[in-house]
């Protein structure tokens, strides 16, 4: 929905597919490349990232799954660093941001004046 949303109002984009077309493997496999600006944008599961503010994964008592998504932020964190030393600027959306239309509305006003200010 939030590369939709970004393709009607005219931003163009490449997917870590089209990217590895084109340029090879790019470090994390972004959801959304901006070549030109050198940005990438990852939407990141709530659960799956351990998002703080809708605390998902708060109620999980299996020491497995707590691990797994301690190893998911830990390895988020990894590849920030790695991209912004490639000189990337890496812009990380939780998906409770683009779940629903008024959230995903406000998420991309946010978006445009970074996508068009860097």
């Amino acid at each position: 929905m939030l590369a939709s949303a970004l393709w009607m109002r005219g931003f163009r984009y490449l997917t870590a597919n089209g990217y590895k077309g084109k340029y090879g493997r790019i470090t994390g496999n972004p959801d959304l490349i901006f070549t030109r600006k050198r940005i990438v944008i990852f939407v990141d599961g709530c659960f799956w990232h351990g998002c703080r503010f809708c605390k998902k994964s708060d109620g999980l008592t299996d020491s497995s799954w707590i691990e797994k998504i301690d190893r998911n932020r830990e390895r988020d964190q990894r590849i920030t660093a790695e991209l912004e030393g490639q000189g990337w600027t890496v812009l990380r959306i939780p998906e409770h941001d683009v779940r629903a239309k008024a959230a995903l509305i406000g998420a991309v006003d946010r978006l445009i004046p970074l996508l068009r200010g860097l």
